[in-house]
């Protein structure tokens, strides 16, 4: 085992103020693995697409006060990690740090941090339990250039989205509410996931594969007799096709069948934007409007017990394995007919 090691954790976006939006607006846009043209063109549509856009995404951050708590919440993470890597582990120095895709801190400041540090190892551990070339993947690109001067070992986890500690933590706040909402008879279960654009998982993205197994994982967990579920996608923005079904449908039919809705968020660990505005917000005013018998969040995972235990498991189990990129269980868990999956098979 290293003496020190250090475990990048990497999330999306956490604009700090209204002013920033349209900087990070256009970072996001201008991400190759979210807009799949070339450079020039890329950058201008990014530029167009950001200055549409601002507007409708500044009043959603105004929702939450002017900024986003999904750095404060994923520091939360970080800290809490440490701690249980701590006890686990009390002869390594250990120091888990937050990158973020499109908004401070960025990679490079990661990596300058890090090399104060100084550690042997570096384990990278999204704070995305299902892998996509558009998250997880886009991070790691955006990290390998700013670490390519890096000497240091550094061993990637890819997803981790049948991980128990997750599908517990996820399963016992689901159990709760659906008792809350009086029992399974009267609910539908929505374990709702950002969605994707069709495209992208037809050029061999796992991630829509990836949701389902987690929510398997959860309903086999959960086993309550006659629920009733449904794998839905939110977030929807442009003229492509997405995934299906889409988190606005569910609520309309719950309504019209006269169901209550328990809403679960299965691909976000921490609350932020989609969960606090979408989901609180705009999803419940929608689900009044749609006559829905009742609506419970249930909350996002966050520092539970058994999701920073899984993530303190994972971390672990990689740094047992060798080089290459690989799952939580130092492996692939994908079909291989996922080719855009990065994971390497388990060593026989």
């Amino acid at each position: 085992m290293a003496s020190r090691v250090a475990v990048v954790l990497f999330n999306l976006v956490a604009p700090d103020s209204l002013d920033v939006v349209e900087p990070f607006l256009r970072n996001l846009f201008n991400d190759p693995a979210i807009v799949g043209v070339p450079r020039p063109v890329r950058g201008v549509l990014a530029w167009w697409i950001a200055r549409r856009r601002r507007e409708t995404a500044q009043k959603i951050y105004a929702e939450m006060g002017g900024s986003s708590p999904l750095l404060a919440n994923s520091e939360a993470q970080a800290r809490a990690l440490e701690a249980v890597l701590a006890a686990r582990e009390p002869g390594v120095n250990w120091q888990c740090f937050v990158a973020m895709r499109y908004w401070r801190p960025k990679s490079p400041q990661i990596v300058a941090e890090i090399e104060r540090f100084g550690p042997e190892t570096i384990v990278l551990l999204p704070l995305y339990p299902q892998f996509s070339t558009t998250t997880t993947g886009s991070s790691f690109a955006d990290w390998r250039r700013a670490a390519a001067g890096l000497n240091v070992r550094t061993l990637p986890v890819c997803c981790y989205p049948d991980e128990v500690g997750l599908g517990r933590d996820i399963a016992a706040a689901t159990t709760t509410a659906v008792a809350d909402a009086g029992g399974p008879g009267g609910v539908r279960v929505l374990f709702s996931a950002h969605g994707l654009p069709e495209k992208i998982v037809a050029k061999g993205d796992p991630y829509q594969w990836q949701v389902e197994q987690t929510v398997a994982g959860i309903v086999a967990e959960m086993a309550i007799d006659g629920l009733d579920w449904q794998v839905c996608y939110q977030s929807r923005v442009g003229p492509l096709t997405w995934i299906g079904p889409a988190t606005e449908d569910e609520i309309r039919r719950a309504g019209a069948e006269g169901k209550g809705i328990v809403m679960v968020p299965v691909a976000f660990v921490s609350e932020h934007s989609e969960t606090l505005v979408e989901l609180d917000i705009e999803y419940k005013k929608l689900a009044d409007e749609s006559g829905v018998a009742g609506y419970w969040r249930v909350p996002a995972v966050a520092t539970g017990d058994g999701f920073i235990g899984g993530l303190a498991d994972t971390v672990m189990a990689r740094l047992g394995c060798g080089d290459g990129v690989v799952d939580h269980r130092g492996g692939r868990i994908c079909p291989e007919r996922f080719g855009r999956c990065p994971a390497q098979p388990a060593a026989s």
